[in-house]
């Protein structure tokens, strides 16, 4: 305990010399550098004025000075003894005269007769002595004056580049953005389908907001909460919630802000984060993503960037008194990769899940985003909500924004059931491709395929109803396909539900075999859903009578791509592969069977499909119903 209160209470034990030491170093740092820079500076002036000087000047032997004399190609002459110099102005006509170039020659004290040879060739003689006295004054004019104002330059230039996020000054500060409640502008109103989280999340600020019945029976406040769920379903807008039903300091940041190209930068904005933190509590902290600075630390000891900014903010986690009203909220997709340190309690005590909303959900979720869009009296979001099942917040909310385009589009001031059904379509399926006209054998070929889909799910009894049936290219590759609403929200599917969709799956395919006698590259994507759920079946479901309830594979990333992962040895993976085959060709064979038991329907479908391109379910069903009432009529006569 002593220990822990000492850490406590000087921070700089845990952070290895703390914010102020920090600045110290630095602002010694930035004397030095500017006292070195202006030193230089001086030196490099100096040493460029005198190879400037050495520029233009040409010195000759004093023989030749002599001569020149002698010849009267010199017009004056200016002897300079404290630069032992004679400096010579020669005359404009000679040959190699340069006014650009100053002439000079040794200083010869011992020819005295020099300035009588001058007289008499009518050169005008001149001599200069220097004073060589130095005084205080002199010393600082030419020496300390330019030094200083120099120094001065540098020390306001430095301060500039740092005022303005210079690497000096950005280096270790935090760059969390800080959002009070009427900059968010969301409340939990604007939350909807996450009851669960949400009531979590509610918990942590009635503890803000009401400490006192919290702690008076010795409850203590969580330090912090992880957000966890798939992509869109609306952790961000839950944290901007909590922000704006506390009325407190929220800063908010993404984990990749810590990391930078300098080592222990990241460590450095942890510390700076929390003493801003701490400054303004009670607050609430939201790191975005933070696998990009939790990832689990391997065996492999390293100095990194990542590992460093981790040790920081675990070392902080456990240093602030959650007394004092700071929550630590996180945001993640892929809880699996944290370090078991950051999970465990005393940092985040709280693990909330925001999974993909469910029929009641998906509901709330599109009357929140449907209440500022003008709809007709006839719209059923029910159905909408039934027609989406598996689709996240963020996709309902664009399916709305897209209805809502397509009523202006078409010249309607209000939303149509259409327009949402289109919507539906365009975010699942993209655009309809108007350019794309298929030819009559390709069109012929798309609509047996999908009409063998839509009469095989109504001949089995464990199939979702079909809504719409459409031979119309979309801009996702798709040629045609069939919308399928289920009468109900399912959570549990059994093994003849899972049955019926592989032989729906395998009908389309089927129905090319039985009308062309060849096969195309259509049924793709139908053999890569059933070849998926069949996999799924023998080695997670426990569905195979060879493997029995053996588990043979383990999903990662499960909030992500779901990607299945084999965990068992290559003769049984062999053997897997052989179960799925024989549990697809099964589906295949009913499928066919079906559907040659049925063929009067499956041609006055397609024919009717052929003409119309598009067909609903209601179409669809009353067409079949009168073909195979008309099949038993026939039958009966026959017998």
């Amino acid at each position: 305990m002593e220990n822990q209160n000492s850490n406590q209470n000087n921070p700089d034990n845990n952070t290895g010399g703390g914010p102020d030491n920090n600045r110290r170093r630095n602002n010694r740092f930035s004397w030095i550098f500017c006292l070195v820079a202006a030193l230089f500076v001086v030196f490099s002036f100096s040493y460029m004025s005198k190879q400037m000087e050495q520029s233009t000047l040409r010195e000759i032997t004093y023989s030749e000075f002599i001569d020149l004399l002698e010849q009267g190609k010199l017009s004056a002459i200016e002897v300079q003894p404290d630069k032992e110099r004679i400096v010579l102005t020669p005359v404009t006509a000679s040959v190699d005269y340069n006014s650009n170039i100053t002439y000079y020659t040794g200083y010869f004290p011992y020819d005295t007769g020099l300035q009588q040879r001058c007289e008499e060739a009518g050169i005008k003689y001149a001599a200069t002595y220097t004073d060589k006295t130095v005084t205080i004054l002199d010393i600082i004019l030419s020496y300390v004056l330019p030094f200083v104002l120099i120094y001065v330059v540098m020390i306001l230039l430095f301060r500039m580049l740092t005022k303005n996020g210079g690497m000096m000054g950005s280096v270790g500060k935090s760059n969390a953005k800080v959002y009070v409640e009427k900059e968010t502008g969301v409340t939990f109103k604007d939350v909807a389908g996450q009851d669960e989280a949400k009531e979590s999340v509610t918990e942590l600020v009635d503890f803000l907001h009401n400490p006192g019945k919290y702690t008076r029976i010795g409850a203590k406040l969580p330090k912090g909460a992880l957000l966890v769920g798939p992509p869109g379903t609306g952790k961000t807008l839950l944290a901007k919630a909590v922000a704006g039903e506390a009325k407190v300091p929220f800063f908010s940041l993404s984990g990749s802000d810590f990391v930078e190209m300098f080592v222990g930068v990241g460590a450095s904005r942890v510390r700076d984060l929390f003493k801003q933190a701490q400054s303004q509590a009670p607050c609430i902290v939201f790191i975005d993503e933070i696998d990009a600075i939790g990832k689990s630390r391997d065996s492999h000891y390293g100095n990194d960037e990542r590992e460093q900014t981790l040790n920081q903010l675990l070392s902080e986690m456990d240093g602030f008194d959650a007394s004092k009203g700071i929550v630590i909220l996180a945001a993640t997709n892929r809880p699996e990769v944290l370090d078991k340190a950051l999970l465990r309690p005393g940092r985040f005590d709280r693990r909330i899940i925001v999974d993909k909303p469910d029929l009641k959900g998906r509901l709330e979720i599109l009357k929140v985003h449907a209440k500022n869009v003008l709809m007709h009296d006839s719209v059923d979001l029910e159905a909408i909500a039934l027609a989406t099942s598996g689709v996240v917040g963020s996709d309902l909310a664009n399916m709305i924004n897209e209805a809502a385009i397509l009523a202006v589009k078409e010249g309607r001031t209000v939303v149509t059931q259409e327009d949402l059904f289109e919507s539906v379509e365009v975010v699942v399926a993209g655009k309809e491709k108007k350019d794309r006209i298929l030819g009559t054998e390709e069109k012929k070929i798309v609509a047996y395929h999908e009409i063998g889909h839509a009469l095989v799910t109504a001949l089995e009894k464990k199939a979702e109803p079909v809504q719409k049936i459409t031979i119309v290219p979309r801009t996702m590759g798709t040629l045609g396909y069939v919308m399928q609403v289920p009468e109900e929200e399912k959570y549990l599917m059994s093994k003849e539900e899972l049955l019926a969709r592989l032989t729906t799956l395998l009908a389309g395919r089927a129905a090319e075999e039985l009308v062309f006698g060849s096969v195309t590259t259509g049924a793709s994507n139908d053999i890569e859903k059933a070849t998926s759920i069949a996999r799924a079946m023998v080695t997670q479901y426990g569905m195979s009578e060879k493997f029995g309830l053996m588990g043979l594979e383990s999903i990662e990333d499960r909030y992500l791509d779901g990607r299945p992962v084999l965990k068992c040895a290559d003769e049984t993976a062999a053997e897997i592969d052989h179960e799925v085959m024989e549990l697809l060709r099964i589906s295949h064979e009913k499928a066919r069977e079906l559907l040659a038991e049925n063929r009067e329907p499956l041609d006055k479908l397609a024919a009717f499909l052929i003409e119309k391109e598009t067909i609903s379910g209601k179409e669809f069903m009353q067409i079949y119903r009168e073909a195979a009432g008309t099949k038993e009529e026939s039958k009966g006569e026959e017998g």
